[in-house]
């Protein structure tokens, strides 16, 4: 194998890792195989944090491989290519790896201390997918390495080894492992319909899915002639397989929610389950290893921005809810470039008519899919579609409770920027009733006046228009609707807390103030299938108009929650949250 061998077992660790990461990613392409995913349940953080170390085993095999170019010095200089060797694996593989996994595989689950000691962490991960083959005991990946040692090591032993026939045969040995653990039927049963023996020769993500929900069947490695042979094959695997790779297996469930999301920035556009598993599991920020892929991911976005449409992103259940995430694929800067408004109300209105077309109950709209000036919290479509069956929900009435709920009961004045925008008139005149000062920021008289004449007379005096930052400079609650610089933070005292609702976050530039995060909710504690964060929020945590839509739906409410907010609802919504299991992300 040329005589840098140490080399070569990099190259091919780092190429077996890539082949495991790709076909992650795939598996996670939601927008692609849905209709073709075999155990619906969702990878939750509990099984991600249990194969986090899948990639342990690579390490095993490559000091194992080291040892044995040491043991065996012809490993160390073998010819580029040699026909023979493939000839000769392949014999060894069907005559040998595959009959011997087959038979200690089936003795892992036939004797109940073998499996409860070594084969049970395994099947621990409940939904099959790439990595799960990396998630077993030392004993299990010492077997595997004997399997696939054995044709290697054979055809070299004959003098017919090459450097193409270990890189070929462990890359396919591993890209037949992933392909059976990815829960995607990606196999066409047309080539089992042409070649019906073929289904004896190679397995497929069905077949072998069934092995880790029946357990006493499939045995096999990639070969289900074992199974035939030792009457272990399971009676519906063909049925299935052929159900599931037509598209037709698990089309039928509708979501009853779904969060209509969009991308912020070029960076959080790689925090997704589809480019790192693991990465998107914790809470988003900005990393060293994401900066060389930038460029590539602008380019996406780009091209995403030509040509892609709304897309699934991921999903969770909540008490047998199906809830889903949909992303409208524009970036945060494009809902402030005035050409680009048109195609993304286009994009939003499409989303909410296919929601309403497949029976979806409530869509939630997040962040700049409400703006404001853009479609009027979501207004512009519930009056352009009367008969809407779907009820499209902000979800600012909860975002403002939540805001509201993190003030200390004792303050008795705040400084409020965004004050005209739909949650800074909200806020502003649900705490004026609490005879909370608010000295509201803004330049537009009219629209001060407008907002205070909404206040009962009593209260009016509580609202208070300021037009610089300099008057604040008392203030220590600071409420943020609107971006502030840090020179315009400079103005508020020592101590001051900072409370937003501004998307991207403001800097926390004070060290000797605090900061709020954007307000968010934790959801019930019984959410299955759960397994990304929400942008920046720890996980298990979304933000305040995604948990509103999902109150609307647990609650049943049939009206939309759209245009200005009803103050006199924010109590009411803020309790019904509390009363489903949401709680306020400062409870653990």
């Amino acid at each position: 194998m040329i005589s840098c061998w140490s080399l070569h077992l990099l190259i091919l660790c780092s190429l077996r890792g890539l082949v495991h990461v790709l076909w992650s990613s795939y598996s996670h392409m939601l927008f692609l195989n849905r209709y073709r995913t075999i155990l619906q349940q969702g990878v939750d953080f509990k099984q991600i944090d249990l194969e986090w170390d899948w990639d342990n085993f690579l390490i095993l095999e490559a000091l194992i491989g080291s040892m044995a170019c040491y043991v065996f010095p012809f490993l160390q200089d073998l010819p580029v290519w040699n026909v023979k060797g493939v000839i000769a694996a392949m014999i060894l593989h069907v005559g040998v790896s595959e009959p011997l996994y087959y038979w200690v595989h089936r003795k892992f689950h036939e004797h109940h201390f073998l499996f409860k000691h070594y084969h049970s962490l395994h099947h621990s991960s409940h939904v099959p997918g790439p990595f799960t083959g990396g998630n077993a005991t030392l004993l299990e990946h010492l077997v595997l390495t004997v399997v696939i040692g054995i044709p290697v090591l054979g055809a070299s032993m004959m003098g017919y080894g090459s450097a193409s026939l270990v890189y070929g045969y462990v890359l396919i040995f591993d890209f037949l492992r992933c392909l059976g653990h990815c829960n995607v039927e990606v196999v066409p049963d047309e080539i089992f319909q042409r070649f019906p023996l073929l289904r004896y020769v190679i397995f497929t993500p069905t077949y072998h899915s069934l092995h880790h929900t029946d357990k006493n069947t499939n045995f096999c490695l990639f070969m289900p002639l074992f199974d035939a042979l030792g009457n272990t094959l399971h009676p519906n695997s063909w049925q299935l397989h052929k159900r599931l790779s037509s598209g037709s297996g698990n089309n039928s469930r509708v979501p009853d929610f779904v969060f209509l999301a969009h991308i912020v920035d070029v960076s959080s556009c790689m925090h997704v389950q589809f480019y790192l598993r693991s990465f998107a599991s914790l809470p988003y920020r900005t990393r060293f290893f994401l900066i060389p892929c930038w460029p590539f991911a602008l380019l996406v976005l780009l091209a995403m921005w030509l040509w892609s449409k709304t897309f699934l992103f991921s999903f969770y259940y909540l008490r047998d809810r199906l809830h889903q995430t949909w992303v409208v694929p524009r970036c945060g800067f494009m809902y402030f470039i005035p050409y680009a408004t048109e195609g993304i109300n286009k994009q939003i209105e499409e989303a909410i008519l296919r929601a309403d077309r497949i029976g979806v109950k409530v869509i939630s709209l997040a962040a700049l899919n409400k703006n404001e000036s853009l479609n009027g919290g979501g207004k512009l479509f519930v009056d352009k579609h009367p008969n809407l069956k779907v009820r499209v929900v902000h979800g600012n009435t909860l975002t403002a409770a939540v805001i509201l709920h993190e003030i200390p009961q004792h303050v008795d004045e705040v400084f409020l920027t965004g004050a005209t925008s739909k949650l800074g008139r909200a806020i502003a005149l649900y705490l004026c009733r609490k005879k909370v000062r608010v000295l509201m920021l803004t330049l537009s008289t009219d629209r001060f006046h407008k907002i205070q004449r909404e206040a009962p007379a009593e209260y009016q005096s509580y609202l208070v228009q300021v037009t610089k930052y300099q008057a604040a400079q008392h203030c220590k609650t600071w409420i943020v609707g609107k971006w502030i610089s840090p020179r315009e933070q400079s103005w508020a005292p020592r101590g001051t807390h900072f409370h937003q609702f501004v998307v991207p976050p403001i800097l926390s530039f004070r060290r000797d103030c605090t900061y709020g995060d954007l307000a968010a909710m934790r959801l019930p504690q019984d959410v299955k299938g759960l397994g990304s964060c929400e942008y920046t929020m720890e996980r298990g945590v979304v933000h305040a108009c995604h948990a509103g839509g999902v109150v609307h739906s647990l609650e049943g409410w049939s009206h939309h929650e759209v245009g200005a907010i009803d103050v006199d609802r924010i109590d009411l919504v803020w309790e019904a949250a509390l009363k489903h299991g949401l709680r306020p992300v400062s409870l653990k």
